[in-house]
C-alpha cells in the first residue's frame, strides 16, 4: 500500500513536471453589468484590453514649491517621454495635457496605460517604467507609483510553516509519542505533495490557477492531519483495551475511518456547493480543494494504517510501552503472539469533567452559548462587503504612498473613479449624445468632475471617467452608482446613447452584491445537503438540526468578530491592520463553505462516539460524558492544529490574508470550543432518548450506514490478556 502511494506521488510529480504553465487568475465574472462594459471596451478599442496594465505616477512638490515651476515640469515631462518609448506602452499622459494638476498645484499625476494585463506585462516595461521614477526622484520630486503596473508583492508571513510547527506541537502534548506525533504529518504533507502535483499537471486543461493551488494546501494541511489523528486516536484506544496491532487498526479504520468518510463527504459537499455561487474562479477553487479533501479521507483509510503496520508500538505514549508486560506465548486461537494488561488506572480526563459539568447544568450552559455567541454575531448585521484596494496596504508600499497623496491632493474620491462606457451605435450625432450624458453625469449630486470623452475609432463608443466625492470603499460611493444605473432609463431615453458603469470601483460593488445575493441559495444547499447526509449517518432528525443551528451559530460569530476588527477597527492594531475598510466580498463564502465543512468534521466524530455508547446500551447522559472520554481531546487538538494553520496566514502582510486567517481561526474556535464542547452536550442532554427519535417509516427509507462501527461488535477476536494465560500458568503450575 505504501509504495501505491509513492507511485502515486512519482506518476503526478511527472505529470505536473511536464504540464503545461497555468492560467493567470481571471477577473472575469458573468452577469454583472461591470464585466459587460468591459466586454464591450475590448470590442470596441482593439488592441487594448480593458483590463490592461496601467500605472498611475503621482508627483508631490516639495513643501513650498508648486509642481508647475520649470524644473519640476521639465522632470515630469522627461519621465513622461521617456516612459512613452517603452515596451507595450498604449498611451501615456502628461498630466499638464490631461488637466491633471491639483487646485493649489502641490501634486499632479501622469497615467500610463499598457496594451498587456499586469501578469503579461515583460519586465522590460517594468524596468523603463522604475529607472524614469528614479530620475525624477533624483530631481528633487517625491514620486510614488500606484495602479497595477508595479504592484507590489505582499510580505510573505510563516504561514504553513507556523501551522506545521504548531501542529507537531500538540500532537506531541496529546499523544505522548514522537511517531504518534510524525505521523499524521507525514501522512498530511504526502496527500497535500500529490494534491498540488495534480493540481499543477491538470492546471492547463481544467484552468486552475495558483490560487486553487494555495487553498487546496492550506484545507489538504488542515484536514489531512485531522483525519490520520482522528484514525491514530482510536488505533491507540483499541491497543488499550488489548487488541493486536493488526485488529486494533482495523477497528480503528471500521469505525474513525467510517467517520473520517463521512466528515469528509460533508467538507466535499460545501466545497462543490462553491458552484452554485456563479463565479467561475470560486467553482475551480471548490473542485481543487474537494479533490484534495477526498485524496486525505483515502490517505487516512490506506497509507495511516499500512505505517500502523511498520511500527505498530512507536504509536504509543512511552509511558504505555514501558507499562505493559508482553508475553510471547501463542494464543490458545492462533490469533496473535502478544498481549498487554495495563499499567495502571489513569486520572479523569477533563474532557469527562467538562461533560459532567455540562450534563449537570444544561439549561444554564445552553444560554449562556447561545447569548454569548449572538452578541458575537450582532455585529455581522452591519456587513458591508467590497474589496479592499491600495488604501489596506502597508504604508511602506508606494501604491499606498500614491493613494494617500491622490487623496491629500484630489480628495478621496479621486482614487475610485468610475468609467462610464456610452455606446452611440446608430445614434445620428454621437458627439452630441455623449456630451448629454457627460452633462447629466455631471450634475448628479456625489460626482465632483467628469472628464473628457475619450472615442474608438469608429466613433460609436465613448468613454468618460467620473470621479466621486467619496472613497472608493464609502457606502455614499455604493449608492451613488445604484443612483447612476437607476436614472439610466431617463437618460437613454433623452439622448438616445446607452451606457454601462464600470471600473474597479463598480466591479467591486458589483462582485459584493453578487456574493451577497449568492449566500443565502448557497447555505441552503449545503446546509440541506448535509442535513440529509447526517440523518443518513446518525439516524435522527434532531441531531442534524442541532448540528445545523449550532453551525449558523459559530459563523455568525466569526463573521461579526471579522466585521469588528476590520471594518469597524476595534482591536485593529493588534493584529496590524494599518487601514480598516469593507469585508472582501468573498470571504462570507469562503467563511461558511469552509467552516461548515470543518465544523461536520467536529460533528461526526464527536456525535458519533456518543451514539456508540447509546446504541450500547447507555443512559443519554452517561453516553454524552463516554463519548467525551474518547472524542473530546481528539478534537480539541484536531481544532488547535487547524487554528494554528489557519491563524499562520495572519502573519503576512496583506490584509486580505489576514483577514481570511482571522476569520477561519476565529470560526473553527467558536465552532469547536464553544459550539461542540457546550452547545452540543447542553442540547443532547435535554433531549435525551428524543434526541436520536426517526420515524419508522422514513427509518425503513434510509439507507443503513454504521459510523460507529457496530456491526463489528461480535466479529472480531476478543483482546487478549497476557496475565490470564500467566494466571493459569501459574494455577497449573501449582
Amino acid at each position: 500500500m505504501v509504495l501505491v502511494w509513492v507511485a502515486a506521488l512519482a506518476a503526478v510529480f511527472l505529470g505536473a513536471v511536464n504540464a503545461s504553465e497555468a492560467p493567470e487568475d481571471s477577473a472575469s465574472l458573468p452577469g454583472i453589468e461591470s464585466q459587460q462594459a468591459f466586454d464591450l471596451l475590448d470590442e470596441r478599442f482593439p488592441g487594448t484590453e480593458a483590463d490592461g496594465a496601467e500605472a498611475r505616477v503621482v508627483f508631490v512638490a516639495e513643501d513650498g514649491q508648486q509642481i508647475t515651476s520649470p524644473a519640476n515640469r521639465s522632470a515630469i515631462d522627461t519621465l513622461v517621454d521617456d516612459v512613452a518609448d517603452g515596451p507595450q506602452v498604449a498611451e501615456a499622459t502628461s498630466p499638464f495635457d490631461a488637466r491633471a494638476v491639483s487646485k493649489d498645484a502641490s501634486t499632479a499625476y501622469a497615467t500610463i496605460t499598457y496594451k498587456a494585463t499586469a501578469d503579461d506585462l515583460p519586465e522590460a516595461s517594468k524596468e523603463a517604467l522604475t529607472e524614469a521614477v528614479e530620475q525624477a526622484r533624483d530631481a528633487g520630486l517625491t514620486v510614488e507609483v500606484g495602479g497595477s503596473a508595479l504592484e507590489t508583492e505582499p510580505a510573505q508571513g510563516i504561514g504553513e510553516v507556523l501551522g506545521i510547527l504548531v501542529a507537531a506541537v500538540v500532537l506531541l502534548i496529546t499523544f505522548g509519542s514522537l511517531a504518534a506525533a510524525g505521523l499524521p504529518l507525514l501522512t498530511a504533507v504526502l496527500g497535500v505533495g500529490i494534491s498540488l502535483a495534480t493540481i499543477t499537471a491538470l492546471g492547463s486543461a481544467l484552468g486552475f490557477s495558483s490560487t486553487v493551488g494555495e487553498l487546496a494546501m492550506m484545507l489538504g494541511l488542515a484536514v489531512g492531519i485531522d483525519y490520520s489523528l482522528f484514525v491514530v486516536s482510536r488505533y491507540r484506544e483499541e491497543r488499550a483495551k488489548g487488541h493486536q496491532a493488526q485488529e486494533a487498526a482495523a477497528l480503528a479504520v471500521g469505525t474513525a475511518g467510517s467517520a473520517v468518510v463521512f466528515a469528509g463527504l460533508t467538507v466535499v459537499i460545501a466545497l462543490l456547493g462553491l458552484s452554485v455561487v456563479g463565479v467561475p474562479t470560486l467553482t475551480k477553487m471548490g473542485v481543487g480543494s474537494a479533490g484534495t479533501v477526498l485524496v486525505g479521507v483515502l490517505i487516512a483509510l490506506t497509507a495511516v494504517p499500512a505505517l500502523l503496520g511498520f511500527w505498530p508500538d512507536a504509536v504509543l505514549s512511552r509511558r504505555d510501552r514501558k507499562g505493559r508486560r508482553t508475553t510471547r506465548r501463542r494464543r490458545p486461537d492462533g490469533f496473535g503472539t502478544k498481549g498487554t494488561t495495563p499499567a495502571g488506572t489513569a486520572r479523569t480526563p477533563w474532557g469527562v469533567r467538562w461533560a459532567r459539568f455540562v450534563t449537570r447544568r444544561p439549561v444554564a450552559v445552553l444560554l449562556l452559548t447561545v447569548a454569548g455567541l449572538g452578541a458575537l454575531a450582532v455585529p455581522s448585521l452591519n456587513l458591508r462587503m467590497g474589496m479592499p484596494g491600495a488604501e489596506s496596504k502597508p504604508t511602506t508600499t508606494t501604491e499606498r504612498r500614491a493613494y494617500d497623496a491622490l487623496a491629500d491632493g484630489f480628495g478621496p474620491g479621486f482614487n475610485g473613479p468610475l468609467t462610464v462606457v456610452v455606446d452611440v451605435k446608430g445614434v445620428d450625432d454621437p458627439t452630441a449624445a455623449v456630451t448629454a450624458v457627460s452633462d447629466r453625469l455631471a450634475g448628479t449630486e456625489g460626482i465632483v468632475s467628469v472628464s473628457p470623452p475619450r472615442f474608438n475609432e469608429a466613433k460609436d463608443t465613448a468613454v468618460v471617467s467620473a470621479i466621486p466625492s467619496t472613497g472608493p470603499t464609502s457606502g455614499q460611493t455604493q449608492n451613488l452608482v445604484r443612483t447612476i444605473r437607476d436614472e439610466r432609463p431617463a437618460i437613454e431615453s433623452a439622448t438616445g446613447a446607452e451606457f454601462e458603469v464600470t471600473g474597479t470601483t463598480a466591479l467591486n460593488i458589483d462582485v459584493g452584491q453578487k456574493m451577497q445575493d449568492a449566500l443565502v441559495p448557497y447555505l441552503a444547499v449545503i446546509v440541506s445537503l448535509a442535513f440529509l447526509l447526517l440523518m443518513v449517518v446518525f439516524r435522527s432528525i434532531l441531531v442534524p438540526v442541532k448540528a445545523a443551528l449550532g453551525f449558523l451559530l459559530s459563523v455568525g460569530a466569526a463573521l461579526g468578530a471579522i466585521v469588528t476588527v476590520f471594518q469597524e477597527g476595534h482591536g485593529a492594531g493588534f493584529f496590524g491592520v494599518e487601514e480598516t475598510g469593507p469585508i472582501m466580498s468573498t470571504m462570507p463564502i469562503f467563511l461558511v463553505g469552509i467552516v461548515f465543512g470543518l465544523a461536520m468534521d467536529y460533528q461526526v466524530f464527536l456525535v458519533s462516539r456518543i451514539r456508540e455508547a447509546h446504541i450500547h446500551g447507555e443512559q443519554p447522559g452517561q453516553a454524552v460524558v463516554t463519548g467525551f472520554r474518547h472524542s473530546a481531546q481528539v478534537v480539541g487538538a484536531a481544532a488547535l492544529i487547524m487554528m494554528a494553520v489557519f491563524g499562520g496566514f495572519m502573519t503576512g502582510g496583506e490584509s486580505m490574508v489576514k483577514m481570511v486567517g482571522f476569520g477561519l481561526a476565529g470560526a473553527v474556535f467558536f465552532d469547536a470550543f464553544v459550539v461542540r464542547m457546550a452547545f452540543v452536550p447542553a442540547v443532547l442532554a435535554l433531549l435525551g432518548k428524543r434526541a436520536w427519535w426517526l420515524p419508522a417509516r422514513l427509518d425503513r427509507l434510509l439507507p443503513r450506514v454504521d459510523v460507529e462501527g457496530e456491526a463489528l461488535t461480535g466479529r472480531t477476536p476478543a483482546p487478549y490478556d497476557a496475565s490470564g494465560d500467566q494466571d493459569r500458568q501459574e494455577s497449573v503450575s501449582a
